[in-house]
């Protein structure tokens, strides 16, 4: 018999959960430490719902767990922060498999270990549909904050990676006969794959997003290298519902326009071959990439993505409202 939430109850469940968790669980509250000096905390939170944001069809267990620590952690290092650990609360129906939570939280606790973090909390509830809900806690230097409201005219806007391949994943786990599009053989990261090797690596890109963590290390390499000590000169955010929403937003929250550099913008050449006519659109509007979008002086930026595998200067800050050819709308609006 196969063992559910309901068999189980819910000390049965909590004594599962603890396998995933740091030692400090196990008290009302989970005690935090004093940011560190010169640093404030940060804090994030995000939803994942069936249905809405995976599916047994799309995602394994696993993947949902990793998902649901890859969304938050991707929040803080938008931010420039460190993570210092992370809550998750469930709310699943009774007859929830046991095996399918074990999964989640295997895959939660394997993305946190990839990010030198931990689950320090959270709490389970009866609910009609599987629910998870995450907040994220980091610590980031009072002078290296990361926001969407300080852009300025000549800053450089530069990409910390290739867009459009989530939607590219996600399209193939929807439709298995798109794996035909993709025999030839493609380089991604440093192997060369084809055909269904190729299509699996391409629905990593959905199913188990990379917060960028690295992209920030070396932002703060490179700033005090030049002793950047007043004036932080980055801003931006991480373009999970988006590349042109999240560019749209910078320029909103900053009062300024973009310029975009169309003939830089890099589409990868398996978004190309799936999407054909409309690789431009799942690059802008496809969603779920979390990359960062960054802007910064041009000299820092041409630095940046010198030293960035996959970073590309995209475009420009400018003056006015306007936005160079994009049309405002997210990736997915959640009352629609």
């Amino acid at each position: 018999m196969t063992d559910t939430v309901r068999s189980l109850g819910e000390q049965g469940l909590l004594k599962i959960f603890r396998h995933f968790c740091s030692a400090v669980v196990g008290d009302d509250a989970a005690p935090m430490g004093g940011t560190l000096p010169e640093h404030q905390m940060v804090v994030t939170t995000d939803m994942l719902i069936d249905g809405v944001h995976f599916s047994d069809r799309t995602t394994s267990p696993e993947d949902v767990g990793w998902r649901a620590a890859a969304v938050n952690l991707s929040d803080l290092a938008a931010m420039g922060a460190k993570p210092w650990g992370l809550v998750m609360s469930v709310g699943l129906p009774p007859d929830t498999e046991v095996a399918w939570i074990e999964g989640v939280y295997r895959g939660f606790s394997e993305c946190l270990q990839r990010y030198g973090t931990e689950l320090v909390g959270g709490d389970t509830v009866r609910s009609p549909v599987r629910t998870l809900s995450v907040t994220a806690f980091g610590q980031v230097p009072k002078d290296r904050v990361i926001q969407r409201h300080t852009a300025k005219v000549g800053d450089a806007i530069a990409i910390t990676g290739c867009h459009g391949l989530s939607k590219a994943g996600l399209e193939i786990l929807f439709n298995e006969g798109l794996k035909e599009k993709l025999l030839s053989p493609l380089k991604v990261g440093n192997r060369i794959l084809a055909g269904s090797e190729l299509a699996q690596a391409i629905c990593r890109y959905h199913q188990r997003p990379i917060p960028r963590f690295d992209a920030i290390a070396l932002l703060h390499k490179l700033l005090s290298q030049q002793n950047y000590v007043k004036d932080f000169p980055v801003s931006g955010m991480d373009s999970s519902d988006g590349l042109a929403d999240a560019i749209a937003q910078i320029c909103r929250a900053s009062h300024v326009g973009a310029k975009i550099y169309w003939r830089s913008l890099p589409i990868h050449r398996a978004v190309r071959t799936l999407a054909g006519e409309r690789a431009l659109d799942w690059v802008l509007y496809g969603g779920e990439d979390f990359e960062l979008v960054l802007c910064m002086p041009m000299d820092l930026a041409v630095q940046f993505v010198n030293r960035l595998s996959g970073a590309v200067i995209i475009g420009e800050v400018i003056e006015g409202n306007q936005i160079d050819g994009l049309e405002m709308r997210s990736a997915f609006q959640h009352f629609d």
